[in-house]
């Protein structure tokens, strides 16, 4: 199955064949395409950035992160469970994460999956500046008890070296701070988000490896 993009075939899933389409239209048509990255203005993430940034540069950390964002059937049965159109979890939810750990970390080493499924997915990342193991969820069930008990329906972690990054607040604005920077000329091109593209391009299609190496450690309770 394949979809016309104005006018260039593009692949099944978004891919890095969809961003070479974009450039051609691109320079067709000498405009801008923008990109909204809003992650990467969290206040929170900036400050991460520079603690990075300003760290001895042959440093390797060790990151996770956890995102359980529970969804009922009615996702299932449309567009975004369809791995043709949304291109699956690693793309439809996982998309700014990862978009994010690489532009803190740095470009992949080495994209390891573990796990696969249609509503949940995990795997390791090794980054220039970073072991990443991530897990992404659909499922409520992978809500850890006492945020249940709370009446959450998401749960959201990120820990750089085991110790918890504040991560509960300050997405109110993004969206609107990710427009001014556009109206300013500053915002993000499709050579910014290639990078995380083919992060879960090759997500999508890796065949996973199970309980294998380094995986995140709630996979003791799936697999």
């Amino acid at each position: 199955m394949k979809r016309r993009l104005a006018g260039k075939f593009v692949g099944v899933g978004v891919g890095p064949g969809d961003l070479d389409a974009l450039e051609e239209i691109e320079h067709e048509n000498h405009c801008k395409i923008f990109n909204i990255l809003q992650l990467r203005l969290h206040p929170s993430i900036i400050a991460l950035k520079k603690k990075i940034d300003e760290a001895p540069a042959d440093k390797t950390y060790d990151f996770d992160l956890t995102y359980i964002t529970s969804r009922g059937r009615w996702y299932f049965i449309s567009w975004k469970g369809q791995l043709e159109k949304s291109g699956g979890i690693a793309t439809n939810i996982g998309i700014h994460f990862f978009d994010m750990l690489l532009w803190i970390f740095g470009d992949v080493k080495e994209n390891i999956v573990h796990l696969s499924r249609h509503d949940k997915a995990a795997g390791l990342l090794l980054l220039e500046k970073a072991r990443v193991r991530w897990f992404l969820s659909l499922d409520f069930n992978d809500i850890p008890e006492k945020i249940k008990a709370s009446g959450q329906r998401t749960y959201r972690s990120m820990a750089l070296e085991g110790e918890e990054i504040d991560f509960s607040g300050g997405f109110t604005e993004l969206h609107t701070a990710a427009y001014r920077n556009i109206l300013d000329g500053k915002g993000f091109g499709l050579n910014d988000a290639r990078p995380s593209i083919n992060a879960v391009y090759a997500i999508r299609n890796a065949r996973p490896v199970g309980r294998v190496g380094e995986y995140h450690p709630v996979l003791n309770e799936i697999l």
